[in-house]
């Protein structure tokens, strides 16, 4: 008795790679807003401590006179700004579309040594690495 699948059955290889596919978008998307929340949150942290940091600074350095106090708030800065525009800004957008431009236009860069690894390539080093742990 033979049986043929229909186009969306289960057990056909379109279907599950597009399940896959589908599946590991999610997880990407889903990875995604973990970090965009992460760097969120973290912005809320950071920049209490930049507000009482840049406070403390200026008012050392308005104190005492020296305005070498002050230079700290120039790191922080880029640091708190960094984290503004990952979280809030389009730092995502510009490297998403710096990826697509690697893509298209500089794709020798993302070669791999030696290649493109094969099933030969896997069960060779499969083997030697089998051979060397039966040979001690």
């Amino acid at each position: 008795m033979v049986f043929k699948s229909s186009p969306k059955s289960p057990s056909t290889s379109p279907y599950l790679l597009e399940r896959q596919l589908t599946m590991q978008n999610e997880m990407r998307e889903r990875q995604m807003a973990m970090q965009i929340a992460w760097s969120r949150e973290f912005l809320k942290y950071f920049g209490t401590f930049f507000g009482i940091a840049a406070i403390s600074l200026t008012a050392g350095a308005l104190k005492r006179k020296k305005p070498a106090f002050l230079f700290p708030i120039v790191p922080l800065g880029f640091v708190l700004t960094y984290q503004y525009d990952l979280g809030y800004g389009t730092l995502l957008q510009r490297m998403k579309g710096e990826a697509e431009n690697i893509l298209e236009t500089e794709k020798s860069k993302l070669q791999l040594p030696k290649g493109m690894i094969t099933f030969e390539s896997l069960e060779k080093a499969r083997r030697e690495q089998s051979k060397f742990f039966i040979d001690k």
